[in-house]
């Protein structure tokens, strides 16, 4: 067996083989998949702030398994998050994902990691093989979805909240130039969300932020955005997106980060952005089916927001942590 890494300046087929291979590898766990694009782009393309390592086994010309390191560059130097590690199911039970888990972390060794970091189901096959390699859980997650086909709308309409001192601003797709500021000055703000007691504060700086928006269409994906700033003097104040495929060739939509800065806490806002926002989206992307959103099960805050507009549990992750 012949664990080789992939040249992401010429990586050839060897992406679309891994991509392939992870949908077989994750064919069990239910919601929306990762397309091609997306995953070229957040698990095979180096970023400021990231740089990604993948390294697969291939036999008779096709990817059997494979692993992927994202390794930060800016911030938490002393860690290494491992997504995907799969193996094809026809070739479980041979010892192949020891081999590459193994790999992985003398890869992570090599550079002088001392912690590694992943994500799998609650139960299944992946929180069995990290449960038998020594893992522990960091943190537990929670997916919920909203189903955009039952939901009330004119309900969730008039849970909307009259805010005071502040005023909301809208866009979709990546965010101009000009806003590139004022993103990472609200993307700081989710440093104080649930995290590995290991985990540094993210450095978001410019070069990072415009980097992700430029990549929003390169991954496949639009987006709906939409901030709150104070009217007094328009400093931002909080933050919300929801991604879907730019496509429209799935019926999910995937709630992503939602902020407010410290000083601008207690007047509602989360609840307002988020509700705005996803009201915004139903009315122009009458398609979508259904949100799905993460957030860890310490978040109380966050959750007693989603469970309000109606999102249910769908399903439990664990955030997984081993010590080198």
């Amino acid at each position: 067996m012949r664990i080789q890494p992939i040249d992401l300046d010429r990586p050839g087929n060897l992406v679309t083989g891994l991509h392939d291979a992870y949908l077989a590898g994750y064919a069990d766990v239910p919601g929306p998949t990762i397309s091609l694009a997306r995953f070229r782009h957040e698990v095979a393309t180096h970023t400021p702030g990231e740089r990604a390592e993948l390294w697969v086994v291939v036999e008779d010309g096709k990817v059997v398994g494979g692993y992927g390191l994202s390794l930060p560059q800016l911030d938490n130097t002393h860690m290494g998050w491992l997504f995907p590690l799969l193996v094809r199911p026809e070739r479980r039970g041979r010892g192949l994902g020891a081999a590459l888990f193994e790999h992985a972390l003398d890869r992570l060794r090599a550079q002088g990691r001392t912690l590694l970091l992943t994500e799998t189901p609650t139960t299944g096959v992946g929180a069995r093989f990290a449960l038998a390699h020594g893992m522990t859980v960091s943190l537990v997650e929670a997916r919920r979805t909203l189903d955009l086909r039952k939901a009330d709308w004119d309900a969730l309409e008039r849970m909307l909240p009259r805010v005071e001192g502040y005023h909301l601003e809208r866009w979709t797709g990546p965010a101009a130039p000009e806003l590139i500021p004022d993103l990472a000055a609200l993307m700081n703000g989710m440093n104080d969300a649930p995290r590995d007691v290991d985990v540094e504060d993210e450095d978001f700086n410019l070069d990072r932020i415009r980097h992700r928006e430029e990549s929003i269409p390169l991954r496949g994906q639009t987006a709906y955005t939409m901030i709150a700033r104070r009217d007094s003097d328009g400093a931002p104040a909080g933050y919300t997106r929801i991604y879907l495929e730019a496509d429209r060739s799935t019926g999910w939509g995937n709630q992503a980060d939602t902020t407010v800065l410290a000083e601008h806490r207690g007047h509602r806002l989360g609840l307002l952005l988020k509700l705005a926002n996803l009201l915004w989206l139903h009315e122009h992307e009458p398609h979508l089916e259904r949100i799905i959103t993460w957030n860890a099960t310490s978040n109380a805050h966050m959750l007693a927001i989603n469970e309000a507009m109606g999102f249910e549990l769908f399903d439990e992750w664990n955030e997984w942590r081993l010590a080198l």
